[in-house]
Protein backbone atom coordinates (compact mmCIF):
# COMPACT_ATOMS: atom_id res chain seq x y z
CA UNK A 1 0.00 0.00 0.00
CA UNK A 2 1.72 3.22 -1.25
CA UNK A 3 2.46 5.37 2.08
CA UNK A 4 0.88 8.53 2.12
CA UNK A 5 2.56 11.96 2.09
CA UNK A 6 1.65 14.66 4.81
CA UNK A 7 1.92 17.90 3.21
CA UNK A 8 3.03 20.73 5.58
CA UNK A 9 -0.05 23.42 6.84
CA UNK A 10 1.51 25.51 4.41
CA UNK A 11 -1.86 27.93 4.42
CA UNK A 12 -1.70 28.37 8.18
CA UNK A 13 2.12 29.19 8.42
CA UNK A 14 1.12 31.87 5.51
CA UNK A 15 -1.76 33.21 7.54
CA UNK A 16 0.50 34.01 10.21
CA UNK A 17 3.19 35.40 8.01
CA UNK A 18 0.77 37.77 7.07
CA UNK A 19 -0.37 38.75 10.55
CA UNK A 20 3.19 39.66 11.66
CA UNK A 21 3.82 41.46 8.30
CA UNK A 22 0.44 43.28 8.87
CA UNK A 23 1.17 44.17 12.72
CA UNK A 24 4.64 45.92 11.11
CA UNK A 25 2.52 47.64 8.35
CA UNK A 26 3.90 45.66 5.37
CA UNK A 27 2.60 43.03 3.16
CA UNK A 28 4.00 39.86 2.17
CA UNK A 29 5.48 39.44 -1.75
CA UNK A 30 3.12 37.76 -3.15
CA UNK A 31 2.87 36.63 -7.92
CA UNK A 32 2.03 39.29 -9.76
CA UNK A 33 2.17 41.70 -6.71
CA UNK A 34 4.59 44.25 -5.72
CA UNK A 35 5.49 44.05 -1.59
CA UNK A 36 5.77 46.89 0.14
CA UNK A 37 3.08 49.02 2.74
CA UNK A 38 -0.11 48.77 2.90
CA UNK A 39 -2.57 50.85 0.99
CA UNK A 40 -2.97 54.64 3.02
CA UNK A 41 -5.52 54.47 5.79
CA UNK A 42 -8.85 55.68 4.74
CA UNK A 43 -10.38 57.90 7.64
CA UNK A 44 -14.17 59.59 8.16
CA UNK A 45 -14.77 62.14 6.86
CA UNK A 46 -16.36 65.23 9.11
CA UNK A 47 -17.35 68.50 9.32
CA UNK A 48 -16.10 71.16 11.65
CA UNK A 49 -19.18 71.50 13.63
CA UNK A 50 -19.12 67.85 14.31
CA UNK A 51 -17.18 68.00 17.20
CA UNK A 52 -18.17 71.67 18.34
CA UNK A 53 -18.11 71.62 22.12
CA UNK A 54 -20.16 74.42 24.20
CA UNK A 55 -17.75 76.49 26.30
CA UNK A 56 -18.11 75.25 29.67
CA UNK A 57 -19.72 77.75 32.48
CA UNK A 58 -16.99 79.05 34.74
CA UNK A 59 -17.17 80.11 38.49
CA UNK A 60 -16.37 83.03 39.43
CA UNK A 61 -14.60 83.79 42.30
CA UNK A 62 -14.60 86.53 45.07
CA UNK A 63 -10.55 87.76 43.55
CA UNK A 64 -11.84 87.99 39.80
CA UNK A 65 -10.39 84.62 38.73
CA UNK A 66 -12.77 82.48 37.08
CA UNK A 67 -11.98 78.61 36.69
CA UNK A 68 -13.39 75.39 36.04
CA UNK A 69 -14.41 72.79 39.18
CA UNK A 70 -14.96 69.27 37.81
CA UNK A 71 -18.73 68.63 38.22
CA UNK A 72 -19.63 66.60 40.57
CA UNK A 73 -16.29 66.65 42.26
CA UNK A 74 -16.76 68.38 45.74
CA UNK A 75 -15.86 65.82 47.97
CA UNK A 76 -14.55 66.95 51.48
CA UNK A 77 -11.12 66.12 51.25
CA UNK A 78 -10.33 67.26 47.43
CA UNK A 79 -9.05 70.81 45.77
CA UNK A 80 -9.20 70.40 41.78
CA UNK A 81 -9.93 72.29 38.78
CA UNK A 82 -8.97 73.79 35.24
CA UNK A 83 -7.70 77.96 34.72
CA UNK A 84 -9.56 80.15 32.17
CA UNK A 85 -7.67 83.64 31.00
CA UNK A 86 -10.56 85.41 32.71
CA UNK A 87 -9.12 87.51 36.27
CA UNK A 88 -5.97 88.00 37.26
CA UNK A 89 -3.16 91.30 36.64
CA UNK A 90 -1.65 90.09 33.35
CA UNK A 91 -2.11 92.50 30.27
CA UNK A 92 0.27 91.66 27.54
CA UNK A 93 -1.41 89.01 26.36
CA UNK A 94 -4.73 91.25 26.26
CA UNK A 95 -6.66 92.61 23.61
CA UNK A 96 -6.63 96.15 23.33
CA UNK A 97 -9.99 96.95 24.38
CA UNK A 98 -9.55 94.59 27.55
CA UNK A 99 -11.00 96.12 30.73
CA UNK A 100 -9.10 94.08 33.03
CA UNK A 101 -6.02 92.04 33.46
CA UNK A 102 -6.04 88.24 32.61
CA UNK A 103 -4.89 85.17 34.46
CA UNK A 104 -1.59 84.53 32.81
CA UNK A 105 -0.36 81.71 35.58
CA UNK A 106 3.50 80.96 32.77
CA UNK A 107 6.63 82.70 33.46
CA UNK A 108 6.36 83.69 30.10
CA UNK A 109 9.20 86.13 28.91
CA UNK A 110 6.74 88.43 27.66
CA UNK A 111 4.94 88.78 31.25
CA UNK A 112 6.27 90.47 34.54
CA UNK A 113 7.09 87.50 36.90
CA UNK A 114 5.91 89.00 40.09
CA UNK A 115 2.72 89.70 38.33
CA UNK A 116 2.16 85.72 37.37
CA UNK A 117 3.19 85.07 40.40
CA UNK A 118 0.52 86.86 41.99
CA UNK A 119 -1.85 85.22 39.76
CA UNK A 120 -0.91 81.65 40.88
CA UNK A 121 -1.61 83.32 44.46
CA UNK A 122 -5.25 83.98 43.12
CA UNK A 123 -5.90 80.28 41.46
CA UNK A 124 -4.85 78.78 44.97
CA UNK A 125 -7.24 81.00 46.56
CA UNK A 126 -10.26 80.55 44.35
CA UNK A 127 -9.31 76.52 44.45
CA UNK A 128 -8.22 76.40 47.99
CA UNK A 129 -9.69 79.65 49.98
CA UNK A 130 -6.45 80.37 50.92
CA UNK A 131 -3.75 82.13 48.59
CA UNK A 132 -0.82 80.81 50.83
CA UNK A 133 -1.42 77.85 49.56
CA UNK A 134 1.80 75.83 48.07
CA UNK A 135 1.44 75.18 44.51
CA UNK A 136 4.12 73.10 42.44
CA UNK A 137 4.68 73.67 38.69
CA UNK A 138 6.89 71.82 36.21
CA UNK A 139 9.33 72.00 33.80
CA UNK A 140 7.46 70.48 30.69
CA UNK A 141 9.51 69.24 28.01
CA UNK A 142 6.48 67.13 25.70
CA UNK A 143 7.67 64.06 27.69
CA UNK A 144 5.87 60.89 29.52
CA UNK A 145 7.94 61.43 32.66
CA UNK A 146 6.03 61.60 35.73
CA UNK A 147 7.47 62.82 39.28
CA UNK A 148 6.60 62.46 43.03
CA UNK A 149 5.96 65.57 44.85
CA UNK A 150 6.36 66.83 48.33
CA UNK A 151 5.95 69.84 50.25
CA UNK A 152 9.54 70.41 49.83
CA UNK A 153 9.37 70.79 45.87
CA UNK A 154 7.64 73.99 46.31
CA UNK A 155 11.02 75.68 47.67
CA UNK A 156 12.96 74.45 44.86
CA UNK A 157 14.46 77.32 42.74
CA UNK A 158 14.17 75.80 39.25
CA UNK A 159 11.13 73.17 39.03
CA UNK A 160 11.58 69.54 38.20
CA UNK A 161 11.37 68.76 34.62
CA UNK A 162 8.76 66.69 34.14
CA UNK A 163 4.74 66.43 32.16
CA UNK A 164 3.36 64.76 34.82
CA UNK A 165 3.26 64.92 38.94
CA UNK A 166 1.82 62.92 42.24
CA UNK A 167 1.40 63.55 45.29
CA UNK A 168 -0.45 62.28 48.27
CA UNK A 169 0.54 64.71 50.65
CA UNK A 170 -2.02 67.14 52.15
CA UNK A 171 -1.80 71.10 51.94
CA UNK A 172 -0.37 71.23 48.26
CA UNK A 173 -1.34 72.20 44.99
CA UNK A 174 0.09 69.98 42.12
CA UNK A 175 -0.13 71.71 38.57
CA UNK A 176 0.47 71.49 35.21
CA UNK A 177 0.89 74.22 32.79
CA UNK A 178 -1.26 74.19 29.22
CA UNK A 179 -2.34 76.28 26.53
CA UNK A 180 -3.77 73.77 23.91
CA UNK A 181 -2.24 70.49 25.10
CA UNK A 182 -4.91 68.92 27.07
CA UNK A 183 -4.42 68.48 30.79
CA UNK A 184 -5.86 64.99 32.83
CA UNK A 185 -6.39 64.96 36.67
CA UNK A 186 -6.90 61.74 38.89
CA UNK A 187 -7.77 61.00 42.35
CA UNK A 188 -7.87 57.61 44.27
CA UNK A 189 -10.58 58.10 46.44
CA UNK A 190 -9.87 55.48 48.60
CA UNK A 191 -5.49 55.71 49.14
CA UNK A 192 -6.42 59.63 48.37
CA UNK A 193 -3.37 60.11 45.98
CA UNK A 194 -3.62 62.69 43.50
CA UNK A 195 -2.02 63.66 39.97
CA UNK A 196 -1.96 65.79 37.02
CA UNK A 197 -0.54 65.01 33.55
CA UNK A 198 0.33 67.23 30.45
CA UNK A 199 -0.91 65.56 26.77
CA UNK A 200 0.17 67.35 24.58
CA UNK A 201 0.16 65.00 20.97
CA UNK A 202 3.24 63.84 22.08
CA UNK A 203 3.05 62.87 25.39
CA UNK A 204 -0.27 61.29 23.94
CA UNK A 205 1.67 59.04 22.15
CA UNK A 206 3.91 58.36 24.83
CA UNK A 207 0.93 57.25 26.47
CA UNK A 208 1.59 59.83 29.32
CA UNK A 209 -1.85 59.13 31.29
CA UNK A 210 -0.96 55.00 30.84
CA UNK A 211 2.33 55.46 32.45
CA UNK A 212 1.06 57.65 35.22
CA UNK A 213 -1.57 55.71 36.45
CA UNK A 214 1.13 52.95 36.60
CA UNK A 215 3.22 55.21 38.74
CA UNK A 216 0.46 55.74 41.10
CA UNK A 217 -0.37 52.11 41.62
CA UNK A 218 3.31 51.56 42.22
CA UNK A 219 4.00 54.64 44.79
CA UNK A 220 0.24 54.89 46.79
CA UNK A 221 -1.00 51.00 45.90
CA UNK A 222 -3.69 52.99 44.31
CA UNK A 223 -6.24 51.14 42.15
CA UNK A 224 -7.87 51.79 38.80
CA UNK A 225 -11.00 50.91 39.74
CA UNK A 226 -11.10 53.70 42.85
CA UNK A 227 -9.87 56.03 40.67
CA UNK A 228 -11.86 59.47 39.05
CA UNK A 229 -10.36 61.57 36.57
CA UNK A 230 -10.91 64.48 34.30
CA UNK A 231 -9.91 65.81 31.00
CA UNK A 232 -10.08 69.97 30.97
CA UNK A 233 -9.84 72.34 28.45
CA UNK A 234 -7.87 72.10 25.47
CA UNK A 235 -7.89 72.37 21.42
CA UNK A 236 -10.39 70.22 19.99
CA UNK A 237 -11.12 67.92 17.26
CA UNK A 238 -12.73 70.55 15.38
CA UNK A 239 -9.56 72.68 15.11
CA UNK A 240 -6.28 70.80 15.56
CA UNK A 241 -5.38 70.23 11.91
CA UNK A 242 -1.90 67.76 11.80
CA UNK A 243 0.53 66.33 8.93
CA UNK A 244 0.92 62.21 8.16
CA UNK A 245 3.73 62.22 10.30
CA UNK A 246 1.22 62.61 13.67
CA UNK A 247 -0.76 59.85 12.31
CA UNK A 248 2.27 57.55 11.73
CA UNK A 249 3.35 58.15 15.08
CA UNK A 250 -0.01 57.07 16.77
CA UNK A 251 -0.55 54.23 14.47
CA UNK A 252 2.50 52.93 15.54
CA UNK A 253 1.43 52.96 19.17
CA UNK A 254 -2.47 52.18 19.16
CA UNK A 255 -4.27 49.49 17.45
CA UNK A 256 -7.18 52.07 17.44
CA UNK A 257 -5.41 55.01 16.15
CA UNK A 258 -7.41 55.50 12.78
CA UNK A 259 -10.36 56.07 14.93
CA UNK A 260 -8.76 59.13 16.41
CA UNK A 261 -8.19 60.92 12.88
CA UNK A 262 -11.00 62.29 10.76
CA UNK A 263 -11.03 64.40 7.36
CA UNK A 264 -12.50 67.83 8.15
CA UNK A 265 -13.92 69.79 5.02
CA UNK A 266 -13.04 73.29 4.91
CA UNK A 267 -15.31 75.53 6.40
CA UNK A 268 -14.80 78.75 4.81
CA UNK A 269 -18.33 79.40 3.45
CA UNK A 270 -16.93 81.89 0.99
CA UNK A 271 -14.80 79.29 -0.28
CA UNK A 272 -17.42 76.51 -0.54
CA UNK A 273 -19.64 78.73 -2.61
CA UNK A 274 -16.67 80.10 -4.68
CA UNK A 275 -14.51 77.95 -5.09
CA UNK A 276 -12.91 78.93 -8.45
CA UNK A 277 -11.89 82.24 -6.58
CA UNK A 278 -9.52 79.79 -4.84
CA UNK A 279 -7.62 77.80 -7.09
CA UNK A 280 -3.98 77.26 -6.98
CA UNK A 281 -0.79 76.20 -9.06
CA UNK A 282 -0.13 74.10 -6.29
CA UNK A 283 0.85 70.05 -7.06
CA UNK A 284 -2.63 68.18 -5.68
CA UNK A 285 -2.12 67.41 -2.08
CA UNK A 286 -0.02 70.94 -1.16
CA UNK A 287 -3.00 73.53 -1.42
CA UNK A 288 -4.32 74.87 1.87
CA UNK A 289 -8.14 73.74 0.77
CA UNK A 290 -9.78 70.69 0.78
CA UNK A 291 -9.41 68.49 3.73
CA UNK A 292 -7.16 68.84 6.50
CA UNK A 293 -6.21 65.69 8.63
CA UNK A 294 -7.99 66.24 11.63
CA UNK A 295 -6.93 64.60 15.72
CA UNK A 296 -9.27 64.39 19.01
CA UNK A 297 -6.80 64.26 21.41
CA UNK A 298 -9.67 64.47 24.13
CA UNK A 299 -10.52 61.62 23.10
CA UNK A 300 -6.75 59.58 22.73
CA UNK A 301 -6.36 60.41 26.45
CA UNK A 302 -9.90 59.07 27.42
CA UNK A 303 -9.00 55.61 25.65
CA UNK A 304 -5.92 56.05 28.03
CA UNK A 305 -7.73 56.32 30.98
CA UNK A 306 -9.79 53.05 30.07
CA UNK A 307 -7.20 51.04 28.85
CA UNK A 308 -5.77 51.75 32.56
CA UNK A 309 -8.53 50.52 34.27
CA UNK A 310 -10.99 53.60 34.97
CA UNK A 311 -14.43 52.82 34.51
CA UNK A 312 -16.29 54.81 31.51
CA UNK A 313 -18.07 56.65 34.43
CA UNK A 314 -15.19 57.53 36.64
CA UNK A 315 -14.36 59.84 33.22
CA UNK A 316 -15.72 63.34 33.00
CA UNK A 317 -14.76 66.10 30.17
CA UNK A 318 -15.39 69.49 30.56
CA UNK A 319 -15.39 70.61 27.28
CA UNK A 320 -14.35 73.65 25.71
CA UNK A 321 -12.10 74.11 23.09
CA UNK A 322 -8.95 76.66 23.47
CA UNK A 323 -8.65 77.11 20.15
CA UNK A 324 -12.29 78.13 19.36
CA UNK A 325 -12.89 80.45 22.35
CA UNK A 326 -10.11 82.42 23.21
CA UNK A 327 -12.65 84.68 24.93
CA UNK A 328 -12.47 82.19 27.71
CA UNK A 329 -8.82 80.24 27.61
CA UNK A 330 -5.35 80.87 26.18
CA UNK A 331 -4.20 79.25 22.35
CA UNK A 332 -0.92 78.87 21.80
CA UNK A 333 -1.75 77.79 18.33
CA UNK A 334 -4.95 80.12 17.75
CA UNK A 335 -2.31 83.26 18.49
CA UNK A 336 0.37 82.14 16.42
CA UNK A 337 2.68 81.22 20.03
CA UNK A 338 1.67 85.16 21.82
CA UNK A 339 -0.59 82.94 24.33
CA UNK A 340 -0.39 82.82 28.24
CA UNK A 341 -0.73 79.76 29.80
CA UNK A 342 -3.62 77.96 31.99
CA UNK A 343 -2.86 75.73 34.79
CA UNK A 344 -4.86 72.66 35.96
CA UNK A 345 -4.62 71.67 39.55
CA UNK A 346 -5.38 69.03 41.87
CA UNK A 347 -4.19 68.64 45.59
CA UNK A 348 -5.53 66.62 49.04
CA UNK A 349 -7.08 69.84 51.51
CA UNK A 350 -5.01 70.26 54.48
CA UNK A 351 -7.78 68.80 56.46
CA UNK A 352 -8.10 65.43 55.15
CA UNK A 353 -4.43 64.57 56.22
CA UNK A 354 -5.81 64.34 59.93
CA UNK A 355 -8.85 62.10 58.58
CA UNK A 356 -8.09 57.93 58.65
CA UNK A 357 -6.07 56.47 55.11
CA UNK A 358 -8.21 53.94 53.93
CA UNK A 359 -11.65 55.03 54.16
CA UNK A 360 -13.50 55.44 50.72
CA UNK A 361 -15.06 58.51 50.08
CA UNK A 362 -17.94 59.44 47.82
CA UNK A 363 -17.28 62.07 44.62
Amino acid sequence: MPSQTHKPPVISTLHAIDSCFAEAGLVRSQRGQRAGLLPPTHFNSAEPEDFARDAPVARRDANGVEWLPVPGWDPDWLWAGFSTRRGGGSRVYCAEDCAQGELNLGFTAEDDAKIVARNREWLAEAVTGDRKTLLVALRQFHSNLVVQTSRSDADRKLPCKADGQMTDEPGLLVAIQTADCIPVLVADRRRRAVAAFHAGWRGTVKRIVEAGIGRMRLAYGARPEDMVAAIGPGIGACCYAVGEEVFSAFESQFSYAAELFHEVADSDGMRKRYPMLFLTQRAPGHSSLGLSLQVDLIEANRRQLLDAGLKPGAIKVTGGCTQCQQELFFSHRGSHGHAGRMMAVIGIRAQAGQAKRGTKKGL
